[in-house]
């Protein structure tokens, strides 16, 4: 979903403050690290609400070389060269969207007799350029394995204006894009769902959607000790725009999250 992208996709919002600095690190690659943590969010209730909700979620990332667990990406590897090039494999899991509110996933009574988004689990593959410590491009995919419910893709680049040893400062801005699936899944609206919810039938076409744009700072305490504060706004195009359950084409979302580093 947009909001994991974020959103967050999680991500709906993405919560790469430390993360677009260890791409342009290459220790970081070598490295052992453990951190836990928590993080609240303010965001819609589903990508195109004009309604918003508040979740707190956990925080997980853990790296051994180039093996890492990631609470917002999910299980995977990544593959970097000495020019700057990377490769980023992961197998992560959606929430899917209920068509009730929802403290913990996206959902709203106003999609009430849309039916559910079924969960699923999905693999993203991301291919990048680190062009300098400052700057990264990258391409990436993300494929469902559990439910054919399309694929979304997004190109992005981010800007880290400031790194230090406490303080790293990242502007990262993305296109977004969906198969013709995905766009009906998440914004379609079909003979059946428009006769049980009064809502105008759409046929959402496939290709750009929208775009995310966020800036994240992460700041270190201690040597164990951090915060991360991300802020999100994410703007859809007519394909969503135009669907009769999206109320907003503007959005934002913000996550103040803390993390330990063992």
């Amino acid at each position: 979903m947009i909001t994991r992208k974020l959103t967050l996709y999680m991500a709906c919002l993405v919560l790469t403050g430390t993360a677009g600095g260890a791409r342009a690190d290459d220790a970081a690659s070598s490295q052992k690290n453990f951190s836990i943590g928590m993080a609240g969010q303010s965001l819609p209730r589903y990508s195109g609400s004009d309604k918003r909700r508040w979740q707190l979620v956990p925080l997980v990332q853990a790296r051994d070389g180039a093996f890492f667990i990631d609470s917002q990406k999910g299980v995977g590897y990544d593959l970097q060269s000495d020019s700057g090039l990377y490769l980023e494999h992961t197998l992560g899991y959606d929430l899917g969207r209920s068509e009730r509110n929802s403290d913990w996933r996206d959902g709203s009574d106003r999609l009430n007799g849309m039916g559910n988004i079924k969960a699923t689990v999905n693999t993203a593959v991301a291919i990048g350029w680190s062009v300098s410590p400052w700057l990264t491009l990258e391409g990436k995919a993300t494929l469902p394995l559990s439910d054919s419910q399309g694929v979304n893709y997004q190109t992005s680049a981010t800007l880290i204006p400031l790194q230090t040893s406490t303080d790293t400062v990242a502007f990262s801005t993305a296109a977004l894009f969906g198969d013709s699936r995905y766009m009906n899944t998440l914004y379609g609206v079909s003979a059946a769902q428009s006769r049980r919810t009064g809502y105008t039938q759409y046929q959402a076409p496939g290709g750009f959607y929208g775009a995310d744009t966020s800036l994240t700072w992460s700041h270190q305490f201690t040597p164990h000790w951090g915060s991360l504060i991300s802020a999100d706004y994410i703007w859809l195009d007519k394909h969503a725009k135009e669907s009769p359950i999206v109320f907003r084409r503007n959005e934002a979302a913000l996550t103040l999250g803390v993390l330990y580093t063992f």
